[in-house]
């Protein structure tokens, strides 16, 4: 029998590297905790930076920590279209040959050349959470969400296993609002 997890909503936010938060917020910046995230270590910060594409612009969107090797900017398909961005679907840390932007921070600006993506749908687990719902790393596996008004059910969901990872399933903007995920929301993994 499958074992529940939390589906979360993942929303826009930003990565950066500590030379990226230097640009954007002055040097020797350090990221302010904000909100503890469900993955161990991960954090919303205090720290909000505006994304520009060539149609628009994004304000206030935050950064997530700690501090990365690269800036990477996570949006739903809604949100790329509208700055004018090309939604390219990657797991996050894939940035290679992906769309850039501009971030605007209080102390300066930063274009980056790649890095825009729309999150791969995915769900976090442990080495002993992953055995025990019967799946490895880079499996990909259907869930199933239930809500009182939207149930459905979510495919091409990748699997992602880490020692420090905690069980918890992440979906974009887009994807929520589509099924009606508020706090508090289990997925499954089925097979069809």
């Amino acid at each position: 029998m499958a074992i529940p997890f939390i589906v979360e909503i993942s929303a826009r936010h930003v990565h950066v590297s500590d030379s990226d938060l230097e640009v954007l917020f002055g040097k020797g910046y350090k990221l302010t905790p904000k909100k503890w995230l469900s993955q161990p270590g991960q954090y919303a910060s205090e720290e909000k930076v505006t994304v520009v594409g060539p149609k628009k612009e994004l304000a206030n969107v935050s950064i997530l920590g700690p501090t990365r090797a690269a800036a990477q900017v996570e949006l739903s398909a809604t949100d790329a279209r509208s700055l004018g961005i090309e939604g390219v679907i990657r797991e996050s840390g894939d940035i290679e040959g992906t769309p850039g932007c501009t971030l605007i921070g209080p102390a300066g600006s930063l274009e980056i050349k790649q890095g825009v993506i729309i999150a791969k749908r995915h769900i976090h687990f442990t080495p002993g959470e992953a055995e025990a719902q019967g799946v490895k790393d880079n499996d990909i596996v259907w869930v199933r969400v239930d809500t009182p008004q939207r149930s459905i059910i979510f495919g091409d969901v990748v699997i992602r296993v880490k020692d420090s990872f905690s069980a918890a399933m992440h979906v974009d903007t887009d994807e929520g609002n589509a099924a009606g995920i508020t706090g508090g929301v289990e997925g499954n993994i089925v097979v069809l």
